[in-house]
């Protein structure tokens, strides 16, 4: 259902600043913490003493005890102390490789062997001082394929979200979707339109008049395993669009770090990147509320989806032009689980040869 050899976000570090974050991933129950290092660990959330979530206890001198009966757990999965105990002969629980970066926290939660930091994906506006960034967390009950087919496909704003950014120009406009080096692009551009009460603000926000004619542009770029960058914006009319000069235009990248937790179930976290006004947390806070209710009336409607799917799996669903984007995500994401297969089986082979 899901990769694993890939580096999926699973928390952001704010999450366990003061004790332990049990979460699942890709169906693995991970207990998240900070050693004595103060660099991010993540073991399986399991004690072997009793099986209690290790994720409910406490760090004391860089290890993490276990809040049922003080079972010390080092970095690596291995029992380290016990009161009383002599526990040196404990299995080790699973670790995971785990990487700090971009003010999120990236797990690995297939073969160790193939983690490499390298392959986190560089993210230009994380690091630059031009730029701000806001975003949240949300916990979405259904498969997280769903999100990505919602996010490749922008034709339903004019419908889930005609208050803030939907308007009849997006589903007229044409969709062009093309696949390069692994990435599948889908791209729509709307000419010489009024723009909607969200593009509105952030016009006003930028300093630039609200009640004239745009060109605004949509392009989502989906990465395996599941990430969705999205450019978008409005420039004043008749100044490039999308290659306006920047006191023409106000644009932003949509971040989506889409991270399984079950067959039905995912780990949402959205954001905003912007490159005006980086220096304003007021207009920051702002825009986070607002795409945080934007993103809200998603949720609703990909939860009420999956429920349909789950109760009629028998039913085919319809494709039309606009699936482009999630239907090639979806080959490669099943290209990806194919591999990793084929990669078990072989293993399996040469171990019982």
């Amino acid at each position: 259902m899901f990769p694993k050899n890939c580096w999926y976000v699973a928390c952001t570090p704010d999450e366990f600043a003061d004790q332990p974050l049990g979460r699942q991933i890709c169906g693995e129950r991970i207990a998240f913490y900070r050693d004595g290092a103060g660099k991010v660990a993540a073991v399986e959330d399991f004690c072997p003493h009793r099986g209690a979530p290790l994720s409910l206890g406490y760090i004391e001198d860089g290890q993490l005890v276990c809040g049922y009966h003080g079972l010390k757990m080092g970095r690596d999965g291995k029992t380290l102390s016990m009161p009383k105990q002599r526990v040196g002969g404990f299995p080790c629980v699973k670790s995971y490789p785990v990487e700090e970066r971009y003010g999120f926290v990236w797990v690995w939660t297939g073969d160790a062997a193939l983690a490499n930091p390298d392959d986190i994906p560089q993210l230009h506006w994380a690091e630059s001082p031009d730029w701000a960034y806001g975003g949240g967390l949300y916990h979405i009950a259904c498969d997280y394929r769903l999100m990505i087919d919602n996010l490749m496909d922008l034709t339903h704003e004019t419908y889930v979200h005609a208050s803030s950014i939907g308007q009849k120009e997006i589903d007229e406009a044409p969709v062009k979707t093309r696949t390069v080096d692994g990435e599948v692009v889908t791209s729509r551009f709307m000419d010489n339109i009024q723009a909607p009460p969200f593009w509105q603000a952030a016009l006003r926000a930028n300093g630039l008049a609200d009640d004239v004619p745009v060109d605004r542009w949509q392009i989502c770029r989906f990465n395996p395993p599941s990430h969705v960058l999205i450019e978008v914006g409005v420039a004043h009319a008749g100044h490039g669009g999308y290659d306006a000069a920047p006191q023409h235009k106000a644009n932003s990248i949509v971040v989506d770090f889409i991270t399984p937790e079950t067959e039905t179930s995912h780990w949402y976290f959205w954001g905003m990147a912007r490159n005006f006004k980086a220096d304003d947390a007021a207009l920051t806070d702002q825009i986070r509320e607002g795409q945080g209710g934007i993103f809200a009336e998603d949720m609703e409607m990909l939860e009420r989806q999956q429920r349909n799917l789950t109760e009629f799996p028998e039913r085919k669903l319809l494709k039309l032009d606009i699936d482009a984007g999630g239907v090639q995500a979806r080959r490669i994401i099943d290209k990806l689980l194919q591999q990793e297969q084929a990669a078990s089986t072989q293993r399996i082979a040469s171990v019982g040869v």
